[in-house]
C-alpha cells in the first residue's frame, strides 16, 4: 500500500474561460539498445504511458490543476499519483484543448479542458504509488506510443515532445 494519497474531488479545481485546467507530463527515459549482440549500443527514447481504468488505449499522466499549486507542481503530482514516477520536470511542451466525455460539471458543462503538458525525465520508479491498484505502467518507444495513444490530443503532444527532444539532442 502506498503512503502517498491521491487528491480527489473538484473543490480546488481551476477553471479558465469555461475550460477545466489540467496539467500532465510525458515521462521519458533513455535505454541502451544493442542489436544482435553488437558491441555498439544506441540510446533509445522510451516514454511511459498508463492504462485508463475507463477504457482501452494508453494515456500520459494528467489531472486537475488545483488552486494551491502551479501547473508544474500539478504535473509532477499527477506523475507520482497515476504513474508512480519521479524525476526532473524539463520544459513546457504545449497547451492542448480537448473535450472530456465523462467530466462535465457546473463550471464546465461542455466538458472542455485545457491541458498544460511538460516533459518529465524519469529518475525513479516507485514500488508503490496511490493509483497502482487501477493503473499499469508501460514503457514504449515513441512510434509504439503514437500507435497506443487513446486520445488524438495526446498523440499531438507526443509529436511535439518528439520535436522538442530532437532540438535538445
Amino acid at each position: 500500500m502506498s503512503e502517498l494519497v491521491a487528491r480527489t474531488g473538484r473543490l480546488q479545481q481551476r477553471y479558465e474561460g469555461g475550460c477545466r485546467l489540467v496539467a500532465g507530463c510525458i515521462p521519458y527515459r533513455f535505454r541502451d539498445y544493442c542489436e544482435d549482440g553488437d558491441a555498439d549500443s544506441v540510446k533509445v527514447v522510451e516514454v511511459l504511458m498508463i492504462n485508463s481504468p475507463s477504457g482501452p488505449g494508453l494515456l500520459f499522466p494528467k489531472g486537475g490543476w488545483e488552486n494551491d499549486e502551479t501547473a508544474k507542481e500539478a504535473a509532477v503530482r499527477e506523475a507520482i499519483e497515476e504513474a508512480g514516477v519521479r524525476g526532473d520536470l524539463m520544459d513546457f511542451i504545449g497547451d492542448y484543448q480537448f473535450k472530456s466525455k465523462t467530466l462535465q460539471d457546473e463550471c464546465c458543462p461542455d466538458g472542455l479542458c485545457k491541458a498544460a503538458m511538460y516533459a518529465l525525465f524519469v529518475k525513479e520508479e516507485l514500488e508503490s504509488w496511490p493509483e497502482q491498484s487501477t493503473r499499469t505502467r508501460s514503457w514504449l518507444t515513441i512510434p509504439e506510443a503514437v500507435d497506443s495513444c487513446r486520445h488524438k490530443w495526446m498523440e499531438e503532444a507526443l509529436k511535439d515532445f518528439s520535436s522538442w527532444l530532437e532540438d535538445k539532442m
